[in-house]
């Protein structure tokens, strides 16, 4: 896989297009998964794994690499599959990602190739799929079904995130006027709405929340619909960048275009920490982003903007 990541700035250029680059792999079956080469650092074969005392049993160890120590997360075993055998770790691959501020390695059988595709070809999973407890979105690439994984939700198993807002902040937040236009949440993953919900729900704000940028688009059309303006119904928007059908991109592109929309406050709230810099939020014409998740930062930030606007 030498050259898979070769460089960053190539894919900054999808940006505001709708468009993303997929890693494909397999675990330990014919099906192919994907993830965004976004959230990916380094792609390298099984190193040598240290075990850890009383650490859950889908983290198979853990690896120093380039002067870090990553654990590494069996991902057939965080989905509810077998678990790759000891015998074959030294022929299987490590996926090193950074979500959520923390970086980790996701175990993996093979590694395939990246893929240039578009969101609106990336759908939400099927009602009623088999493991679509652990699905974000699915796609479909030469007639294969490729399955991308709710990587936040595995995560917030294997190492839970704080999810409450500190008593100081809740405080904080009481003193203030009441009153305050609800904030729309947009993200495709559940478990960061639930977590991004009770944190605003804790200083007191009313929340909307929508699955991806169609969806969302789709509301603020319906809401202004009637001459007001976006500004007028709602506080501010937090949305994801990553989201089947429509991302987070090409959701303010789509925005700051429209005349009804554009003054509406946008805060691009994503897991995408390691690569994501404000060239790329000033490039759609984002007023904010934030590397999820800290309850307290977002808190006070909601706050700010609020007072502020």
């Amino acid at each position: 896989m030498a050259g898979v990541l070769d460089s960053v700035n190539q894919r900054t250029q999808l940006v505001g297009q709708n468009r993303l680059e997929l890693l494909l792999f397999r675990l330990r079956s014919k099906q192919v998964y994907g993830i965004n080469v976004f959230k990916v650092k380094e792609v390298l074969q099984c190193p040598k794994l240290s075990s850890i005392p009383n650490s859950r049993h889908v983290v198979r160890g853990v690896s120093h690499i380039r002067g870090e120590t990553i654990p590494i997360i069996d991902l057939s075993m965080a989905i509810g599959l077998p678990g790759i055998p000891q015998e074959q770790l030294a022929t299987s691959f490590v996926i090193i990602t950074e979500y959520n501020r923390k970086t980790q390695g996701f175990l993996v059988s093979s590694v395939d190739r990246i893929m240039n595709m578009n969101w609106e070809d990336i759908v939400p999973p099927p009602k009623g799929a088999g493991r679509d407890v652990y699905l974000t979105a699915v796609t479909r690439i030469e007639d294969k079904l490729i399955e991308i994984i709710d990587v936040e939700k595995i995560l917030s198993e294997v190492s839970p995130l704080r999810e409450d807002v500190t008593e100081e902040l809740v405080a904080k937040s009481a003193e203030r006027i009441p009153g305050h236009l609800p904030v729309l949440v947009v993200d495709d993953s559940a478990v960061a709405r639930r977590q991004i919900q009770r944190c605003l729900t804790a200083i007191g704000m009313e929340v909307v929340t929508h699955n991806d940028g169609k969806q969302a688009l789709k509301y603020l059309k319906e809401i202004t619909q009637d001459g007001s303006k976006a500004r007028d119904h709602l506080s501010l928007i937090i949305s994801d960048v990553e989201m089947p059908e429509m991302d987070g991109y090409t959701l303010v592109t789509r925005i700051k275009e429209d005349p009804a929309l554009k003054d509406v406050f946008i805060m691009l709230h994503t897991s995408l920490s390691g690569v994501f810099n404000r060239a790329m939020v000033q490039k759609v014409g984002a007023d904010d982003f934030m590397a999820k998740f800290s309850p307290d930062e977002l808190a006070e930030r909601v706050m700010e903007v609020i007072d502020q606007h």
